[in-house]
């Protein structure tokens, strides 16, 4: 992926303000010649142990990253899980957003990393910065594109699990029970669950999804997480956490197996289940079957990724990955060519957010 210049900044909303010091990052870290700004996913912790202060929100979101992205960042946009997306982290994402236009970082646009519910987060700040922002008389930031790292901007199935135990938590739910204790870290009750009711699936649809110029390239992984025990409550493949059709950007919440109709997770060429549509500049460019959640994030080798929307220009952004095309026979298969397959080559050699980055920073 090379990036060039020259996408616009997005559309409305309301003037917030928190006070203290909102953002840290490495000095002069850059992707492709552009800053990075950090949008960490959801912290189970915040649920259990609400944060005290934003120091300790700040000090989460840089823990979140510190495996590879926090040296290579300019700015974070930190928020505490404990609140809803419109409330508190529209407020806590609005002040950084705020300092981040005011030291003048985006001026040469900027690139956003997001993980997990970052992706939801960074949505609704799309839609909403340049109004902030010009009701201050500050300029809008202007980003080149999002990296979605298992996006969560469709929401999840767990959320809606979460909140039907919270009402109803009966013995015979135990299985389902323990299962959203998993991703939560709380036995859920109502009015206790913050952005967890921004992740059901149907409410994660309805914020903040009018189309908007910017790129959102999404990285979607088919991994195990919680030693499996969520997957089984979970609409078509997923990582864990996040279902396909969330971190590919489907426009629907349907179950699927793959970003595309006609290639599996794992890169054969094949009729498979994939979205009916994708929500407008959302692109699925990297599939890794094995990745889980939490291994977007640097922490994870040994995994094909296979490349989906790729050799494109996207708006400003040229996405071109490495591929190779390859036949490969079953153990049964005694003759002919076998099956197609594509693959990012070398890619097992490397995790998923190395990939990106030095891919981009070419």
């Amino acid at each position: 992926m090379n990036l060039r210049k020259s996408v616009k900044a997005c559309t409305p909303a309301l003037a917030l303000a928190l006070t203290g010091s909102l953002f840290a990052g490495a000095a002069h870290a850059q992707l492709g010649g552009h800053n990075v700004i950090l949008v960490h996913g959801f912290m189970m912790d915040d649920l259990s142990n609400p944060p005290q202060s934003f120091a300790e929100v700040q000090q989460a979101g840089a823990d979140n990253w510190r495996d590879f992205w926090l040296s290579r960042a300019e700015a974070r946009i930190d928020w505490a899980s404990n609140g809803r997306v419109e409330g508190t982290i529209a407020q806590q994402a609005y002040q950084q957003v705020r300092q981040i236009s005011q030291q003048g970082l985006c001026n040469n646009y900027c690139i956003i990393v997001t993980h997990s519910t970052g992706d939801l987060v960074t949505r609704y700040v799309l839609a909403n910065q340049a109004r902030w922002l010009q009701a201050e008389g500050l300029q809008p930031l202007k980003i080149l594109t999002t990296i979605d790292l298992a996006g969560a901007g469709g929401g999840t199935e767990l959320a809606d699990l979460a909140l039907s135990i919270a009402y109803n938590d009966s013995w015979y739910n135990w299985p389902v029970k323990q299962a959203v204790k998993a991703f939560t870290g709380i036995d859920p009750q109502p009015g206790k669950l913050g952005v967890v009711n921004d992740l059901q699936t149907n409410a994660a649809r309805n914020l903040a999804v009018s189309p908007n110029s910017i790129p959102r390239l999404r990285s979607v992984g088919g991994g195990s997480s919680y030693g499996g025990i969520t997957k089984p409550f979970i609409a078509g493949t997923d990582d864990g956490v996040v279902p396909t059709h969330s971190a590919c950007g489907a426009t629907t919440a349907d179950g699927i197996d793959s970003c595309s109709n006609s290639l599996t997770l794992g890169g054969k060429f094949t009729s498979t289940n994939g979205p009916d549509g994708l929500y407008y500049n959302h692109y699925p460019v990297l599939m890794t079957e094995g990745l889980s959640h939490g291994g977007q994030l640097g922490t994870e080798t040994g995994n094909i990724a296979v490349p989906v929307v790729n050799n494109v220009t996207l708006g400003d952004v040229r996405v071109d990955f490495a591929s190779r095309t390859y036949n490969k026979r079953a153990w049964w298969q005694l003759w002919g060519a076998g099956d197609k397959y594509i693959e990012v080559p070398g890619s097992d050699q490397t995790d998923v957010s190395s990939l990106i980055y030095s891919t981009l920073n070419n």
